[in-house]
């Protein structure tokens, strides 16, 4: 191909091969390619595409590497059980039930960073605490990592229990200290594209589908206790909304 624009991934930097991967990421995710499976052939795949032998192999041993296909000599490439073990996290509308699906939940937490520093709060979100304790973790599960996640508590809050927020997932024991009480909470979510150091951090293409999540929680007098901001693998995220008639 001598033009540097393809009818379907554009001229962007990012190379056709990591673009193809994702597109086969998506279907397996989808379930268009159920585990178990064989992919169409190399050929096939060229021609659906309009690429070169070379960037289909590319995209197959990329996602080889991350368990999702398995090429096998004389037969083919198939998709593996792997793809269909992922857990896909709901994404909830009431703290009650988002506080209900993290109870129990035991990720494997990496504490990255952790200090004494002040969240960035718009007028709607509250007034700012005394002090804030401040960690940055990625959450795994299975060897998987799936989430990075920045997180402030009310410093007066985190010394109540210290030792629990930095190892447990968070909304669980803050909803169960006696004495805090949660007057409003407010989550929202957008698309995005996970940048480069997001991209490290959780194993996958920088420029792949991400969502992100900022959580607010209050006080009865309007002090914010506690803000996340999350990042979720855009594979990780199942959005399910009840539609008023």
């Amino acid at each position: 191909m001598t033009s540097s624009t393809h009818p379907i991934f554009g001229s962007t930097p990012i190379p056709r091969y990591v673009q193809l991967a994702d597109l086969f990421r998506q279907r397996i995710a989808k379930g268009y390619w159920p585990p178990g499976t064989l992919v169409p052939s190399i050929e096939q795949l060229m021609e659906e595409f309009d690429v070169a032998r070379v960037t289909v192999r590319q995209a197959i041993a990329l996602l080889a590497e991350e368990g999702l296909l398995s090429p096998q000599r004389g037969r083919g490439t198939f998709v593996t059980e792997k793809s269909g073990t992922k857990r896909r996290l709901r994404v909830e509308t009431t703290l009650e039930d988002l506080v209900e699906m993290y109870r129990g939940d035991k990720p494997d937490l990496s504490n990255i960073t952790e200090s004494i520093a002040s969240p960035t709060l718009t007028d709607k979100d509250g007034k700012p605490a005394p002090k804030y304790f401040h960690m940055r973790r990625v959450h795994s599960r299975d060897g998987e990592r799936y989430c990075v996640i920045s997180i402030y508590i009310d410093h007066r809050v985190f010394r109540r229990a210290p030792a629990r927020f930095r190892r447990e997932v968070i909304l669980p024991i803050l909803t169960s200290l006696p004495g805090v009480v949660i007057a409003r909470a407010r989550q929202s979510l957008t698309i995005s594209s996970a940048d480069v150091e997001t991209a490290s951090l959780l194993g996958i293409p920088v420029n792949a589908p991400v969502a992100e999540v900022r959580r607010v929680l209050s006080a009865p007098d309007g002090t914010v206790i506690y803000l996340a901001e999350v990042t979720y693998r855009g594979d990780y995220i199942h959005l399910d909304m009840d539609l008023k008639p």
